[in-house]
């Protein structure tokens, strides 16, 4: 996000939870520096700041909260000498009940009015403007990022028994190209050389206009119309994985080869309870299709143990396809009750302590699969996008099969941040490679 400092005000972020909330930080950013605000990297020095919530489950509200606190603690804030806005996720999940909870906050955005941010930081800091009038104000600087995200959709219609999304985000609704490809533009030329398309559910976009498209049209577009850059696509359910799509990644060279898939289960009783489609043997079948298609192709899933009514054996299945499926990466969770959802009234609640336990065991597994699948691409040839240096100056970046804040990272010896050098593997640690740049 581009960052300057203007006599009409400054504003920063705090940004929590996923990636999608920093795409809506980055937008209101934007917004707020077309109206001639400046943008600080440092919240204590600000005349407004933003807390950008997530409320997705328990744990991430609980984390808002305590950077919500920590803010309203700031002498500026405490002070009434600078303002402190509530947006994203908590607001739009807990409505007016939060202003009570909450005396500290001047303001409160939820999800779906985030557009009003420069009306809403005009109301704190005074500043009047003329009806009608359009903000021109020149960007200054320009984003440090080399990978950038872009919505392509926003809002949920799977209403899945254990998510608190459609509820917070609403319906679901695609963005249109001509929205997508300007976004692209913009972070491109901010200094983003890959893209990666994030959504709650990727794989549906195109599905609810009037003259329905689909990802894989997107993909191949997007891909086409800029070949100096990555795309890489996240977020993507399995009945979204259609052959279409693994055709459009097979044949393009600059969408990476990475299908993240959130399997969430694998026993067929706990997904239909989760309101969820498939089974042990149906995602099996997926991976071998996108692996007979795209042989080196990078996978990752998202589990959920401890489910309600999860029992020993099914816990068991679970394991089992952790071991079967190889796959790349794995994120799990033990499963949070969210009030307002389906999942809350089950029957057979699973104690904390063996949730976490569940969870753990998980999480142990997968490292014992998934570890020694990055070792095996020791020797192997990539490409790698240089993405930053370290503190002690060693050059860090990403090659196609590493996602930006879920994956590992390579280590190079040569190259800036925005190259994309040749590299050699050269050696591993757990999900971290290291490289020897090729001259």
């Amino acid at each position: 996000m581009p960052k300057n400092k203007s006599a009409m005000g400054t504003v920063s972020f705090v940004t929590m939870g996923c990636a999608k909330n920093e795409v809506d930080s980055d937008h209101m950013g934007d917004r707020l520096l077309r109206a001639g605000y400046g943008l600080v990297d440092d919240p204590e020095s600000a005349d407004v700041v933003i807390v950008n919530t997530c409320s997705f489950i328990q744990a991430a509200t609980e984390e808002s909260i305590e950077a919500i606190l920590d803010v309203a603690g700031y002498p500026s804030i405490a002070s009434g000498a600078a303002h402190l806005v509530v947006a994203g996720c908590m607001p739009a999940r807990y409505g007016d009940d939060l202003a009570a909870e909450l005396p500290e906050a001047g303001a409160f955005v939820p999800c779906a009015d985030e557009t009003t941010i420069v009306d809403v930081v005009d109301g704190l800091l005074g500043v009047e403007r003329v009806p009608g009038s359009d903000f021109a104000f020149e960007l200054v600087g320009g984003s440090e990022r080399v990978s950038s995200y872009v919505k392509i959709s926003d809002g949920c219609d799977r209403f899945c028994a254990y998510c608190t999304i459609p509820h917070i985000r609403g319906r679901y609704h695609s963005f249109s190209l001509e929205d997508i490809t300007a976004e692209i533009e913009r972070v491109a030329a901010q200094g983003a050389r890959e893209i990666v398309l994030i959504a709650q559910d990727t794989g549906r976009w195109g599905t609810d206009f009037e003259q329905p498209s689909t990802l894989a049209e997107l993909v191949a577009h997007v891909a086409e119309a800029y070949p100096q850059l990555w795309f890489r696509i996240m977020y993507i359910q399995p009945e979204g994985v259609t052959d279409e799509l693994i055709a459009a990644v097979a044949s393009h060279d600059n969408v990476c080869d990475y299908f993240d898939i959130p399997f969430q289960h694998a026993n067929e009783a706990i997904l239909k309870s989760m309101n969820r489609r498939g089974s042990a043997e149906t995602h099996l079948e997926l991976l071998d299709k996108i692996r007979q298609a795209i042989p080196d192709a990078t996978l990752r899933t998202t589990l959920i143990a401890g489910y309600p009514g999860e029992t020993d054996e099914e816990f068991e299945q679970l394991k089992d396809f952790v071991e079967q499926a190889d796959l790349d990466y794995i994120g799990v969770f033990p499963y949070s009750r969210e009030e307002g959802t389906r999942a809350y009234g089950l029957e057979g609640q699973v104690d904390e302590d063996e949730k976490l336990a569940r969870a753990q065991e998980i999480r142990d597994l997968a490292d014992a699969v998934c570890a020694p699948r990055m070792a095996a691409r020791i020797g192997q040839e990539v490409d790698v996008l240089v993405c930053g240096v370290e503190e002690d100056g060693q050059l860090f970046g990403r090659a196609m099969c590493q996602a930006p804040d879920v994956d590992g990272v390579t280590y190079v010896d040569g190259g800036k941040p925005g190259d994309v050098v040749r590299v050699r593997l050269e050696d591993s640690l757990m999900y971290e490679l290291e490289g020897t740049v090729l001259s």
